[in-house]
């Protein structure tokens, strides 16, 4: 594959590494875990591996709550685990993301237990601290965003929990602490990072009150204008990148809070972040329509800014799109979701157990864990749902661990799991491996440009990815009726199909749920998935 860059033509597997796999018998998934499953993920294709966090932790947000950057906390692994893990990955072709949380620590980082103590020590204003609460700033877990310190007799902010103190990054000792973090894990030859809510770092120099708007909740009762987003931001993103720049090849993706068009033209470009998500395509409906807003609003994005698209159907914080789209245990809706994910220009991030349908949990209250859940419930059950572990085979705990994992597996693992998933040719597993194939295939795929066709009937979208050298044409049937569409002039092949062969001219009936991957035959191979 001549000129492939991999964060732009690759296709990058986010893990949750404590619900991967367990290989130290403790209930958690490790580091060692990952490793021992590389052989799978190449099998699968993917190019890279963003790591959720893995360093040291007492979990009041499981895992984004960090009391050291520069470690691995001791049930994951350790350092020389990493650096195996690396090591290994690298050798395989598979890039490794680091998720980087700089916006906030935990509690019991040494960094807060020092500023804690007093107003004088060496620390003092590493984190935001005041005498009275001095605005109306929320936390978006719930409740106030100031807390009272019994020990230091004043009140710290946290945007988020508040175990979740927010640093100081207007202290220029900070700033240089964190870009050293950055360093600490490039030396170790970390590829990229994925930036947590990067763009709340500084808040307003005065702390002024946000001004008010109607919303359900009080963090939805404000226009967020001084707790985030603030000019001195930019200053940070160009010295990230002039770090990340000295190392071949290495990316940064943002996660925008609160994301919104202009603040990802704001925040990405040649000196700044190499890319961000934009959530408006995982979050649409099963829709074409809703759908093809959403490609369209990152395409016209994309021209304005020279930037390159990615597409997300689900992370560690939202319900999984099998249990957003799917009919019970019926993969038919999934698949189309997938293909159109595979099949985007753009660069397409999966998150563990997608490949194979995996769907959410249901706990009941006293199951659940995660802080958000336990404050809203019933009306929001938090995100444990989406981070069952890996559903692996049919023995003990879907092979996850011969240990009573940290949540409980899915009951459908007997079933649904990768070994069962690898037989069968039909599998969602093996619908995705062979589209990531055929994306490594052919450029078109994953740089050429896109074209929607929208004469189409209802329910069905059909778009056109075309470069200098060849035209494919894909068609998703969303609907469970079959669907007649007239084709673009000329004669197609099937490129890619589960349900039918051959040559076709003029119009083509799709089959219920049938994705349909056609192609001019002139000049372009015939694809055969491996078996």
């Amino acid at each position: 594959m001549q000129d492939f860059l991999w964060w732009r033509d690759g296709v990058i597997y986010q893990i949750y590494p404590r619900s991967f796999f367990d290989t130290n018998q403790n209930g958690l998934g490790d580091l060692a875990g990952i490793t021992a499953k590389l052989n799978y993920l190449a099998n699968l294709g993917v190019d890279a591996l963003w790591l959720s966090p893995f360093y040291p932790t007492p979990d009041a947000d499981f895992g984004y709550d960090i009391s050291d950057y520069a470690d691995v906390d001791a049930r994951f692994g350790s350092l020389a685990d990493f650096d195996d893990l690396v090591e290994a990955s690298h050798k395989k072709g598979i890039r490794i993301i680091l998720d980087l949380v700089l916006n906030h620590t935990s509690e019991q980082h040494l960094w807060f237990q020092t500023s804690r103590r007093d107003s004088t020590n060496p620390k003092q204003d590493w984190y935001l601290w005041q005498d009275h609460i001095p605005n109306n700033w929320e936390s978006i877990f719930g409740g106030k965003a100031w807390t009272f310190d019994e020990q230091r007799g004043q009140y710290y902010y946290h945007m988020f929990l508040k175990e979740q103190p927010d640093v100081n990054w207007r202290n220029p000792e900070v700033r240089k602490a964190q870009m050293d973090v950055l360093r600490f894990w490039l030396e170790r030859d970390v590829d990229g990072f994925r930036l947590d809510v990067f763009n709340l770092y500084f808040k307003d120099e005065q702390l002024r009150s946000n001004p008010k708007k109607w919303g359900r909740r009080a963090f939805e009762r404000q226009i967020h204008l001084y707790d985030g987003d603030q000019p001195e931001m930019e200053s940070v993103l160009k010295e990230m990148r002039s770090i990340l720049d000295k190392y071949p090849e290495c990316y940064a993706v943002g996660e925008t809070f609160l994301a919104t068009r202009e603040k990802i033209l704001r925040y990405n470009g040649p000196e700044k972040l190499h890319a961000a998500f934009d959530f408006e395509f995982l979050w649409s409906k099963y829709k074409p329509k809703k759908f093809l807003k959403a490609i369209e609003n990152w395409e016209s994005l994309a021209k304005e800014t020279n930037l390159f698209p990615n597409y997300v159907l689900s992370n560690h914080d939202v319900p999984r799109p099998a249990t957003r789209y799917g009919k019970g245990e019926d993969d038919a809706r999934i698949k189309i979701v997938m293909a159109l994910l595979l099949t985007m220009r753009g660069t397409p991030f999966l998150y563990y157990g997608e490949e194979i349908g995996m769907r959410d949990i249901s706990l009941k209250y006293h199951e659940i864990m995660d802080p958000p859940g336990k404050k809203y419930y019933p009306f929001n059950k938090g995100r444990d749902g989406c981070r069952s572990p890996m559903q692996w085979d049919d023995s003990t705990n879907a092979g996850f661990s011969s240990e009573k994992p940290w949540l409980p597996v899915h009951p459908n693992y007997k079933n649904r799991n990768v070994a069962a998933q690898q037989k069968d040719k039909n599998s969602i597993f093996n619908f995705t491996r062979q589209l990531i194939a055929l994306r490594k295939k052919h450029q078109t795929l994953r740089r050429g440009e896109i074209i929607p066709l929208t004469e189409t009937p209802r329910d069905l979208m059909a778009y056109l990815r075309k470069d200098s050298d060849e035209k494919i044409l894909v068609i998703l049937n969303f609907s469970k009726k079959k669907k007649t569409f007239t084709l673009p002039k000329g004669s197609w092949k099937v490129l890619f199909s589960e349900k039918r062969k051959g040559e076709f001219k003029e119009e083509i009936t799709l089959l219920p749920h049938e994705v349909l991957l056609l192609f001019k035959p002139s000049n372009l191979p015939t694809f055969k998935p491996s078996n």
